[in-house]
């Protein structure tokens, strides 16, 4: 197991969410009317008129113009047609600093040509896919079974969110148990019965639009960190058919955007234990970027089932997996030795685990095991997180700035820290129209920081890589001074 982990000092959760707390309370900074409309007609129109005359033809025939969640959308999408390293580049030939990071996965940067070539090798004899088993497949299932103590056996899926479906089928078979009891705010793929409790805590169907509410009579969420919250509602299942599982972000909801004790994880292991229920760790960003041998080894846990994303593929598609003890990987059990004396659990994936995928992902692992990636990417993710908070006293601004290692967040407005309360229904019409004005003020900023060259996960999380130098670093916070700089309060 490696034991080099990407955070050098795990932040105090009490004072993050206490400065949380105060920011959601106070009036909305965001950047000057103004100085959006500069952006916009200065930088958007004239120098990115390739990306807007594309978006508009697209929107004519994909819906919004985009296909991705992840694309930003303020004031249109632009067009990115190269990444390289710590960089991306659009259309019209404007360089920016990578905080997207495609959503978490590329640790290593954006297309390592040492992975790259190990990928032209495959394509050049057997190609992307024929539907057979190859030797990847073995390779890449050993290494992160090597790397991860409490993944006996590995199978990989098409996504992260088919890797939850998988997750909560066979802990339902395992334990003959109904409930899944997931922490609120966090995001377990857009499953019909996981898409419950996203983005805001308490928020339960009401995010979950085309999806019928009966889906979710066995799906309940708790409070994020709250272990007495989380072992009243595992009480409470035991009368009514039991807790199949616990579904955990291992560092809090949203990648931490809610960070949890550091504790929390060990103490909501005893709960699992102690009424019977499994737990699940989501680490479809938390595995490879905290550390190798993922969140679990850095809190010292073991879950009984491990859910995998995109960087099991090396960021190429086909990015997910599951992986567990023994015991409860047997329910996913295919080809010759599927079924048996126990149940097999309803699972698919034509194209999972294909030589394409598996390959990318065994050589991307092994490049970050050989360079130390991980801890490279946090010492980024530092710097970076000790220049914003330096920024934000300088100019006297109640945002908030915190990292786990080369996760990386800056909240301006708050809008994922508000939580619904259902005991006082009269207060949740105030809850949904504060979050809707401070995300439409979040994309403001997403935009500004944009046009700045700086690409960013919604205006609110950065994720680093081991291809940032200090340099970079230094260059980006520029970045990010100049927008702080046409930054002033709204009333």
């Amino acid at each position: 197991m490696d034991t080099r982990f990407a955070i050098s000092e795990y932040p105090n959760v009490r004072e993050i969410i206490s400065a949380l707390d105060a920011l959601i309370q106070k009036p909305i900074y965001s950047i000057e009317p103004g100085a959006l409309k500069n952006y916009v007609e200065n930088y958007y129109d004239k120098k990115c008129a390739r990306s807007k005359a594309m978006i508009s033809e697209a929107a004519k025939i994909i819906p919004g113009g985009v296909q991705h969640n992840l694309a930003f959308n303020y004031p249109f999408p632009l067009v990115f047609n190269k990444a390289e390293g710590a960089r991306l580049y659009d259309i019209d030939g404007n360089c920016y600093f990578d905080f997207l990071q495609a959503g978490g996965p590329t640790v290593l940067g954006s297309n390592p040509p040492e992975v790259r070539e190990k990928v032209f090798e495959l394509l050049n004899t057997c190609g992307p896919s024929t539907g057979l088993f190859h030797e990847y497949e073995y390779k890449l299932a050993k290494k992160i079974s090597d790397l991860f103590p409490t993944v006996e056996m590995f199978r990989m899926l098409g996504s992260g969110t088919e890797a939850c479906m998988a997750a909560v089928r066979v802990a339902r078979l395992a334990t003959r148990k109904k409930f899944v009891l997931k922490m609120g705010g966090a995001y377990h793929g857009w499953s019909d019965q996981l898409a419950y409790g996203i983005r805001v805590p308490g928020s339960k169907f009401t995010q979950a639009h085309g999806v019928p509410r009966f889906c979710f009579r066995n799906t309940g969420e708790f409070f994020p960190g709250d272990l007495n919250d989380l072992e009243r509602q595992l009480r409470l299942n035991r009368f009514r058919g039991g807790t199949a599982a616990v579904m955990l972000e291992p560092v809090g909801p949203e990648s931490g955007t809610r960070p949890v004790d550091r504790d929390f994880c060990k103490n909501a292991e005893a709960l699992c234990r102690k009424y019977g229920a499994l737990l699940i760790f989501d680490e479809v960003v938390t595995a490879f970027r905290v550390g190798l041998s993922g969140a679990q080894a850095y809190f010292g846990v073991t879950p009984d089932l491990t859910v995998f994303g995109k960087v099991v593929a090396g960021g190429y598609p086909g990015a997910g997996g599951l992986g567990g003890k023994r015991e409860y990987m047997k329910y996913l059990a295919a080809g010759i030795h599927g079924g048996g004396k126990h149940k097999k659990a309803l699972i698919g994936g034509t194209m999972a685990a294909n030589p394409l995928s598996c390959a990318a992902g065994y050589h991307t692992i092994c490049e970050m095991e050989k360079t130390n990636a991980c801890q490279k990417a946090g010492l980024a993710g530092d710097r970076l997180t000790a220049g914003l908070k330096a920024l934000i006293k300088e100019k006297d601004l109640p945002f908030v700035a915190f990292n786990q290692g080369s996760i990386c967040h800056l909240e301006t407005v708050g809008t994922i820290h508000f939580a619904i309360n259902w005991a006082k229904p009269w207060t949740i019409p105030g809850v949904l129209k504060a979050t809707s004005a401070r995300k439409t003020e979040m994309e403001h900023m997403g935009a500004a920081y944009m046009a700045e060259g700086l690409v960013t996960l919604a205006g609110s999380r950065l994720y680093t890589n081991a291809a940032y130098t200090d340099e970079m670093i230094d260059e980006a916070l520029a970045g990010f001074r100049r927008v702080f700089e046409h930054v002033v309060r709204l009333d």
